[in-house]
């Protein structure tokens, strides 16, 4: 059995991920002025509030009776707490950076 090689059409990069090897030569300069992460966290929080929204008004349907399958409800209140909850984490992670940066010596 033989193995082939990956081709470099499956080899792109991911968005977010920095290149590596032969990609990273036709990689473009990124910016450091930070607004790069600015809008990634702003779409991340505006894609939070549309999920609860979204929970919020599928709970309501179904509190009245309009709701015609109950599973759209709990799948989208589910996702909306796991998104709460990775974002809380991730939020918890930065100021941990930040406090363990600030405890540096010079």
């Amino acid at each position: 059995m033989s193995i082939s090689a990956i081709s470099p059409a499956l080899a792109t990069p991911i968005q977010g991920v920095a290149p590596t090897g032969y990609l990273a030569s036709a990689a473009q300069p990124t910016t450091t002025d930070g607004s790069g992460f600015a809008a990634s966290l702003a779409g991340a929080v505006d894609n939070l509030q549309q999920l609860q929204s979204t929970s919020n008004q599928l709970a309501v349907q179904a509190v009245t009776g309009n709701l015609d399958d109950i599973h759209n409800a709990t799948i989208a209140a589910t996702r909306a707490q796991v998104t709460l909850e990775l974002a809380s984490t991730i939020r918890n992670q930065g100021v941990d950076a930040f406090n363990e940066i600030m405890r540096m010596q010079a």
